[in-house]
């Protein structure tokens, strides 16, 4: 029997996720204030747009090195400046307090707990090996470990079939729209995550806590 829980995505919600700080921190010299860094940010990671290098990272077609080449040869980025902010995301993903928090208090509360998580192999591992609170989740979804990826249809029905769940009385959480509208378009419910103060306002009011 399907039944009713909450689905967590990751980037952005869970973890830490400031590309433009980031990018200020490892590329100084090409990310000099917050404008600059939001135009390298759109020319590095193309938005997350499917069929873009990185979306092709998260979805495991490519690994870190040949990431790094493609990159490079369509940024004019050195290979060794693109791998630099491949290997500096790991550390960045630092666990959101808030959101550890009502997590916290939704198991409390006996809430299933799931992810969905576009996410490469190596952050996933990262994550997996350096945060012991993901034991409190019964299963999740990387998206480079099943080859699917937010916002295609066919990743919520994975989910839903592996999660064993019913979407319609589930909620999922994640801080893009376009995850949003595609959850919803699939038959979930769906919260567009501003924060860990909203987000627990929300789940008062629904009745999950």
């Amino acid at each position: 029997m399907t039944r009713p829980a909450v689905v967590f995505d990751f980037g952005g919600v869970v973890f830490r996720w400031q590309p433009l700080s980031l990018l200020q921190q490892v590329l100084p010299q090409h990310a000099t204030d917050e404008g600059s860094a939001r135009v390298l940010a759109e020319r590095i990671f193309q938005g997350f747009r499917l069929g873009g290098d990185w979306a092709e990272f998260d979805r495991g077609t490519i690994e870190a090195h040949g990431l790094a080449e493609r990159i490079a040869a369509r940024t004019g980025l050195t290979a060794a400046e693109v791998r630099a902010v491949v290997d500096a995301i790991p550390p960045h993903l630092e666990a959101e307090p808030g959101t550890v928090a009502l997590l916290r208090a939704l198991r409390d509360a006996q809430r299933p707990l799931y992810y969905l998580s576009n996410m490469p192999a190596p952050y996933a591992d990262h994550l997996e090996h350096h945060h012991d609170f993901l034991a409190w989740f019964e299963a999740g979804l990387f998206s480079a470990r099943i080859g699917l990826m937010k916002p295609e249809p066919a990743i919520f029905r994975r989910a839903e079939l592996d999660f064993g769940i019913d979407p319609a009385r589930s909620l999922f959480i994640d801080d893009h729209a376009g995850n949003i509208d595609a959850a919803r378009a699939a038959g979930w419910r769906a919260l567009h995550f501003t924060g860990a103060t909203d987000c627990e306002a929300v789940l008062r009011e629904q009745g999950w806590l």
